[in-house]
């Protein structure tokens, strides 16, 4: 016989691995957001704090040119971050990781448009349909003709 699903709350507050995991991951969002507070401008969208293992904050970056800015002000961070966050911090890594390019940190939400093709036949299609979902899919149609 199957166990039923847990709530995904009682799982991480369980002991275990899991709640080791969602506790670095928090922490590394966070430190993620300080960093970046920190070192401001057009170096903070090109960088991301990828790992922090014993005393030694990771951060990958998606060029060389971009590591070296932020190698040049790596004493400064250390710094700020030993005495507002991190006392426990001994050094900063940074390394070129040009995957990273390619992750937007903000997704852009794209607005598709329905055609008035499509909204024709999504119409022919809530006659033929009774009920709520005909209902649902005459407004979907109607869309068409409120984007023009």
């Amino acid at each position: 016989m199957k166990k039923p699903p847990q709530d995904l709350s009682k799982l991480l507050h369980q002991s275990g691995k899991l709640p080791d995991l969602a506790e670095k991951a928090e922490l590394l969002l966070y430190l993620d957001q300080h960093v970046k507070q920190i070192i401001a401008g057009p170096v903070a969208e090109q960088l991301k704090v990828a790992n922090f293992r014993q005393g030694v904050l990771v951060i990958e970056t998606t060029s060389a040119a971009w590591a070296a800015r932020i190698n040049f002000q790596k004493p400064k961070l250390l710094a700020q971050l030993q005495a507002e966050t991190l006392p426990i911090l001994t050094a900063i890594e940074v390394k070129v990781n040009p995957r990273l390019a390619m992750y937007d940190a903000k997704p852009k939400l794209g607005h598709k448009e329905l055609s008035p093709a499509a909204a024709e036949h999504i119409a022919a299609l809530a006659e033929n349909i009774g009920g709520s979902l005909g209902e649902k899919l005459k407004r979907l149609a109607s869309l068409a003709s409120r984007n023009k």
